[in-house]
């Protein structure tokens, strides 16, 4: 079975267009990735949980700061290259990134050195417009911004 993942895909209006806050991955492995590489903050849940819970739960784990609340619209589920499966929920709100605290995680680095280092989940998150996020997305997620178009508006 594919893995389920929630993911927040906050946005902000300016001027005539929209904004998307989006998501760098933290750790070795992505440290010289940009297009391609970035994610909608999102985590991993259980079949039976409810995603927008988790969606939240992830938001405030990978920014460090509480998911912004407001009407929420629900955007669908997309299926990443991996076959993981992604559910979607739009909320408007404008985040300040200036102060990012990601959650941590462990891994051996470098690999077969037996050595354990902490990276954050996140190394940092900013503010893009719809056209920016399409070429920055992992592919598979790009769909949901042009969603939230559909359904907001202007991009």
């Amino acid at each position: 079975m594919p893995k389920l993942s929630a993911a927040l895909l906050v946005y902000r209006r300016v001027g005539d267009g929209l904004e998307v806050l989006i998501a760098h991955p933290g750790g070795p492995y992505w440290a010289k990735k940009d297009d391609g590489a970035w994610s909608l903050p999102k985590g991993e849940y259980a079949e039976g949980e409810d995603p927008l819970t988790v969606a939240r739960r992830e938001f405030a784990e990978e920014i460090g700061q509480p998911a912004p609340t407001g009407d929420v619209t629900d955007l669908g589920e997309v299926r990443q290259a991996g076959g993981k499966r992604v559910r979607c929920f739009a909320v408007e709100s404008d985040v300040d990134l200036s102060s990012l605290t990601s959650n941590e995680f462990e891994m051996e680095w470098p690999p077969r050195s037996g050595q354990r280092q902490r990276f954050p989940e996140v190394d940092r998150a900013e503010w893009v417009s719809a056209d920016v996020a399409r070429v920055k997305l992992v592919g598979g997620q790009v769909p949901l911004v042009d969603a939230l178009i559909s359904l907001a508006g202007s991009g």
